[in-house]
């Protein structure tokens, strides 16, 4: 099985960016539907981006559409977010998540529950 793991995360001011990658290793990332997650304090983990396994197919939260941008690289096996135009909402522990999909040109987004690999997560801190 894969094993995940997240980095990039810290503080940045509103307005700032950041770029999160997951390295992946155990099995090639390209076995995988992926996205990320976030889960701010107090609250669900939910769904920011997911991209399908042959990388055509993205989608994204209402709420970081137009300011972040998912992407992989398979021949790296890792995976990215790119965040941009950061707000104090944006605030989190970001976690890569892997599933393997049934379709590789389709994403999951309806939750955490269809994803069975994880990594440990990454905090970013929007301040204001």
């Amino acid at each position: 099985q894969v094993q995940l793991a997240e980095s990039g995360g810290g503080l940045v001011q509103v307005g700032g960016s950041l770029r999160l990658s997951c390295a992946a290793s155990g099995r090639a990332l390209s076995s995988y539907a992926l996205a990320w997650f976030r889960q701010a304090l107090g609250k669900e983990r939910a769904l920011v981006a997911a991209i399908s396994r042959n990388g055509v197919t993205t989608t994204y939260a209402d709420s970081v559409k137009g300011r972040f941008i998912i992407s992989r690289d398979d021949a790296l096996n890792t995976a990215y977010l790119q965040m941009n135009l950061l707000k104090p909402e944006d605030t989190a522990v970001y976690y890569c998540a892997a599933t393997n999909p049934v379709s590789s040109r389709a994403t999951y987004s309806r939750g955490p529950s269809q994803y069975e690999y994880w990594g440990q997560g990454t905090q970013v801190t929007v301040s204001s």
